[in-house]
């Protein structure tokens, strides 16, 4: 079954976040990295810490026991300190992770959609992520209306409207 639900995460999400977020370094398993050696890296720990800090907005999904699957959540970074999506301040940038069994199953795509709902609602004009450009949520993305602005060695910067 795919029975599962959206609801807007909260700061006791932030262990949830975090797992979410190892997820979505580790997509591919031929180059994963132990949990700890993720939560290490500090220009990977940005995404989660201090979590939930003004401006941050994210959304879970949860399977029909209340058990979360998935997480999607936008941050705000300044210029003198970027994430690998960062476009503009006041930009915020998503990170989404999904649990490895709950993949390709229509939760990536829903929780895209709440958090676009989220950050138009929080009055953002529009929301970025940076995506390899081997991983297979890239579809997903375009899909959703993402669109490269600017591309390096191997990841994309990606940038959707939202309103």
């Amino acid at each position: 079954m795919n029975a599962f639900q959206i609801r807007a995460a909260t700061s006791e999400d932030a262990r949830f976040l975090s797992d979410m977020l190892v997820e979505a370094s580790n997509w591919n398993v031929a180059t994963s990295r132990p949990r700890i050696a993720v939560l290490e890296d500090p220009k990977v720990t940005r995404y989660i810490a201090g979590w939930l800090r003004p401006g941050d907005f994210g959304s879970v999904a949860e399977d029909q026991n209340g058990v979360p699957i998935g997480a999607c959540w936008g941050r705000l970074f300044p210029a003198n300190a970027p994430g690998y999506g960062f476009v503009a301040s006041g930009v915020p940038e998503l990170t989404l992770g999904v649990n490895t069994q709950w993949r390709a199953r229509g939760v990536g795509r829903a929780l895209l959609q709440a958090v676009a709902r989220q950050a138009a609602l929080a009055g953002h004009a529009r929301v970025s992520l940076s995506v390899e450009r081997a991983n297979f949520a890239q579809r997903l993305y375009i899909s959703e209306g993402y669109v490269t602005v600017e591309s390096g060695e191997n990841s994309d910067t990606m940038v959707r409207a939202v309103h």
